[in-house]
């Protein structure tokens, strides 16, 4: 008799441990990383078509928007001289952005230091924020020449105050776990401050900062408007003013292209700088 032997089901190699989550990390680390180089192609090439349409139909004269071929072809006929006003407004953006942060850090940390000084200063701070800054370019003129110092004013003016709000918010709205173990060791007021309340704080000053850094570029066209001897803010008023209004329009690509590479930088340095925050908080 031929012996009948019992069917056992075949056994599957057992997975290692903590595979599956990571190629799952993994490929979702590869759809974040094509998306965020695809989607702002795909808007930027969705605004391009809206705007050759509406330069195709003519709903705006020709005058106000060319078609974003003359543009390009205005950018094409001088790339020299675009590319150094580019360079002069690129570094008076930084230079305004680097001492209006310096200047809003500090006095945020002065402001979430004592009830006193953040009731005394505040309402000063808000009223020099809402003050319209453009009327402040002639007096700028008057009290500072022309060149670069006012136009790093108008700068200054129109970023600071983002970075102090967001800097004392973030200083007096320590999570209440983390004051609490503070309390418990007994730190001193210098290492709760720099063991826990700035740490924690900023999140909420690279808020301030990513809200100043496109105000940074506003504030560097407006002054060179009113005080500008070069710079993109110059060649959109000298190109406006005769007509040349392709050029105009290249000018001010230019500005939004540096606005956008300026806040990216500032949003990776944020991603460096805060490896933990993408860690400990939900995301969509």
């Amino acid at each position: 008799m031929t012996e009948v032997r019992s069917a056992e089901p075949a056994t599957e190699p057992t997975p290692v441990e903590g595979a599956p989550a990571a190629r799952v990390r993994r490929s979702a680390g590869l759809r974040a990383g094509a998306g965020a180089g695809l989607l702002p192609a795909v808007g930027l090439l969705v605004a391009l078509a809206v705007w050759w349409l509406v330069a195709r139909l003519e709903l705006v004269h020709p005058a106000a928007l060319p078609p974003p071929a003359d543009v390009l072809t205005a950018f094409v006929d001088k790339p020299a001289r675009m590319l150094e006003h580019t360079g002069d407004t690129t570094l008076e953006i930084l230079i305004g952005f680097a001492l209006s942060a310096v200047a809003g850090i500090l006095i945020g940390l002065s402001l979430a230091s004592s009830r006193t000084v953040e009731r005394m200063f505040t309402p000063l701070l808000v009223a020099v924020n809402a003050v319209p800054k453009i009327t402040l370019g002639p007096l700028l003129v008057v009290a500072l020449g022309w060149g670069q110092r006012p136009i790093l004013t108008m700068v200054f003016l129109l970023c600071f105050f983002p970075i102090v709000l967001s800097t004392a918010t973030g200083l007096t709205t320590t999570p209440a776990d983390l004051a609490e173990l503070v309390r418990s060791w007994n730190a001193s007021r210098w290492q709760a401050f720099r063991k826990v309340r700035f740490p924690a704080a900023l999140p909420q000053i690279f808020v301030g900062l990513k809200v100043a850094m496109p105000l940074a570029a506003i504030g560097a066209v407006i002054g060179e408007f009113q005080a500008g001897e070069g710079g993109l803010g110059y060649v959109i008023q000298q190109y406006a003013g005769v007509g040349d209004t392709a050029t105009a329009w290249a000018a001010i690509m230019l500005v939004a292209l540096v606005s956008i590479l300026l806040y990216s930088a500032l949003v990776l340095a944020e991603r460096l700088a805060l490896p933990w925050v993408r860690e400990t908080t939900s995301s969509r």
